[in-house]
């Protein structure tokens, strides 16, 4: 039983090292990969204003909320939450803010359910999954909130 113990201890020296490093740099992807996908659709988005206003009035049926109100909180919240998860400042609160903007999205769009090509669709569940571990671990040692806390 020692030996096993013994062996069992050597085999997890380095695990708590390396899931946080490891951990870290993953939080890190994610944060930058998730976050530049809705920065991207933010910038189309103030791109060509009107466009979006009529998108949202014609397009996207945000339950609710007027539909210039709705495109002024998308496209702020898809310029906000990914500048701050790239910063790693606020992350937990980035992650969840911008997986409601996700779910919005989903939910007042629903011709995302009947393309032929359902990644359409599968995007937003991965980046929902992605932004949810983000919310559930943190964004890790390379962030300013770890900063942050060790001061």
């Amino acid at each position: 039983m020692d030996t096993i113990l013994r062996l069992h201890r050597n085999l997890l020296r380095y695990d708590r090292r390396i899931s946080d490093w490891a951990g870290s740099l993953l939080s890190l992807a994610i944060r930058l990969f998730v976050g530049w996908q809705f920065f991207k659709a933010g910038m189309v988005k103030v791109g060509d204003w009107d466009a979006t206003l009529a998108l949202f009035q014609t397009e996207y049926h945000v339950p609710v909320l007027p539909p210039a109100l709705a495109a002024l909180m998308g496209a702020s919240g898809e310029l906000v939450f990914p500048a701050l998860l790239a910063a790693g400042i606020a992350s937990r609160p980035a992650a969840l803010g911008l997986f409601v903007v996700n779910a919005m999205a989903v939910l007042s769009y629903p011709a995302l359910f009947e393309f032929e090509c359902p990644a359409a669709i599968n995007d937003h569940f991965y980046w929902g999954a992605l932004l949810l571990v983000l919310v559930a671990f943190g964004p890790g040692r390379f962030s300013l909130d770890h900063w942050l806390a060790r001061k």
